[in-house]
């Protein structure tokens, strides 16, 4: 398997990854994070898909994805934290003043698990961070030990997977994603 993460480029490689089943399902998209509560809570059905249609085509674009040759496998969302709604969080708390990026979703299609595409989504994100001028990537990772995570929630990675990143443990945070803690990691790119 050759692995090749590129920019978020291509909308229907985003919703293969991050999109409902069905065009009027009002799950995630990977917005959450990405934009303010209010227009999360207003964009309805098939307008999430079109507001991530739109971040496609911006500059720069919601992320990265990891390819196995034209099949896109992974997402990693990557952008400025003072682009999301961690700028403003009260419970993962900024560092410092430097302009960090956050790194804060990790999704790999089932059937592609355990063969390191999130060790490339991280590596990638952090490739394309420093592409656009990131003077560092921050990541909010559970902090879960040997403990298992529920899938569905292991969306923020995991703080081993970071260490073994390069990144490192910055600030501990009050904020708990299915009963771990999350953690502050950071790589400085400078």
């Amino acid at each position: 398997m050759s692995i090749e993460v590129r920019p978020a480029t291509v909308f229907e490689d985003v919703r293969t990854l991050v999109g409902p089943k069905s065009p009027d399902a009002n799950v995630c998209w990977c917005l959450s994070y990405r934009i303010p509560a209010k227009l999360n809570n207003e964009l309805r059905g098939p307008a999430r898909g079109e507001h991530v249609a739109g971040l496609c085509r911006a500059d720069p674009p919601p992320g990265v994805i990891a390819y196995d040759g034209d099949e896109p496998v992974g997402w990693a969302a990557v952008a400025p934290r003072s682009a999301t709604s961690f700028a403003r969080s009260r419970t993962i708390p900024h560092v410092d003043d430097l302009p960090a990026w956050s790194l804060w979703c990790i999704r790999v299609r089932p059937g592609h698990r355990k063969q390191g595409i999130s060790h490339a989504l991280i590596a990638g994100a952090v490739d394309f961070a420093r592409a656009h001028g990131a003077p560092a990537v921050e990541a909010y990772p559970l902090d879960n030990g040997d403990a298992k995570v529920d899938l569905t929630m292991a969306y923020a990675g995991l703080r081993r997977n970071f260490e073994r990143a390069g990144f490192t443990h910055a600030a501990d945070t009050t904020s708990v994603l299915a009963g771990h803690p999350r953690v502050v990691m950071r790589l400085d790119l400078r």
